[in-house]
């Protein structure tokens, strides 16, 4: 079960339409292949997707400090000795998803190894997710129209909004126009993006007040320390912590400074193993957890849904799961699918998932 050698692949896949929200937009995923493989012969795989303007992280980056830093400071190590590689990788500050992608490849090659999956090495609570479905900047029909082609086509019935803008009544009228058009039977929430300031905020959460929404997230900078509580001390709604509370540290300080009251785990930047600690914490207490998305493809998804089926409280509330379905391609040899609102765990070892040769070629940007 030693690591012998760490592969970073850059690969990129245009999405069908740009992804639109407060902190910028993408076109192109442009991503990075993690594989772990050990003198077993095993390989483990995960999915670095950069984001430069929330983390500083860039595709080229990813693979300089695996490649340069990382790489070094964990082959030797065996897939047992996952706390000393985190203690490794932490020498070193910043770069979140290439920590992270290491961390799952190796979750998935110890699963591979043991002839288990990574879900039932977690916790194994359940094998699969309710799926929220990302809704991004458009006009207030077009985002009807792909809320109800999600619902029609895969029977989503949460979605996140992004929102943000100005004027705030850009982002109220289209939250408004997905709840008439949608009914009161699905789930909505939004997502600032830090866009707007605590009084914007204030302002666009009054004038939501009616649409039964879920949550709020990320409304405002997390560093304007006191319009930050302001806001969150009048809402009726869990407000998530999401960028600004990515280690235990950063849950514990938002929490406990009133700038926040639920978070959401991203595995594309804690991986597994930090991701536990961040669930403990809380669990401990008493928080709502979202499984969020970092723009993940399908590796990326797969990560998360194993995770999050892992735990009564990451599997309660639906999870980010569905942004691959925005993408025109990916690299897994049998594709995911979401059936009835719902994405399952992978059969198999590991994460259960296998990189097509022939796709990985096609998109890869090295060669």
């Amino acid at each position: 079960m030693k690591i012998t050698r760490v592969e970073a692949i850059p690969f990129a896949i245009p999405y069908r339409k740009p992804l639109k929200f407060a902190s910028g937009e993408v076109h192109v995923a442009e991503h990075v292949l993690v594989r772990v493989h050990t003198d077993d012969g095993i390989t483990g795989v995960a999915e670095a997707p950069p984001r430069p303007f929330t983390y500083g992280e860039t595709q080229a980056g990813i693979i300089a400090v695996i490649e340069k830093i990382f790489a070094p400071q964990v082959v030797g190590l065996t897939l047992l000795e996952r706390e000393a590689m985190a203690s490794r990788l932490a020498r070193t500050v910043g770069n979140p998803a290439a920590k992270a992608a290491i961390d799952m490849a190796v979750w998935d090659a110890l699963g591979r190894t043991l002839d288990v999956q990574v879900t039932e090495l977690l916790g194994g609570y359940t094998d699969r997710m309710r799926v929220s479905h990302m809704l991004g900047f458009d006009e207030p029909a077009a985002m009807v129209a792909e809320a109800q082609r999600m619902r029609d086509e895969h029977g989503i019935t949460t979605f996140k909004v992004k929102v943000g803008r100005r004027p705030v009544s850009l982002d109220t009228a289209v939250v408004r126009a997905l709840r008439e058009g949608m009914g009161e039977d699905v789930e909505l929430y939004v997502d600032g993006n830090r866009g707007w300031t605590a009084s914007e905020s204030a302002m666009a959460m009054k004038e939501m007040a009616d649409l039964g929404l879920l949550f709020a997230e990320e409304l405002c900078p997390a560093d304007d320390v006191l319009g930050r509580r302001w806001l969150v001390s009048q809402l009726d709604v869990p407000f998530i912590a999401d960028e600004s509370a990515v280690t235990p540290a950063d849950v514990t300080r938002e929490i406990l400074a009133g700038s926040a009251t639920a978070i959401s785990i991203k595995t594309a930047r804690t991986g597994f193993t930090h991701s536990q600690r961040v669930h403990h914490l809380a669990e401990g207490l008493g928080l709502e957890v979202v499984m969020g998305n970092q723009i993940d493809g399908q590796i990326g998804s797969v990560c998360t849904v194993a995770f999050g089926a892992s735990y009564a409280l990451t599997s309660r509330r639906a999870g980010e799961l569905s942004n691959f379905l925005d993408m025109s391609d990916d690299l897994l040899t049998e594709p995911l699918e979401i059936h009835d609102g719902e994405l399952n765990i992978r059969p198999g070892a590991g994460l259960g998932i296998e990189i097509d040769p022939a796709k990985l070629e096609r998109y890869r940007q090295d060669r």
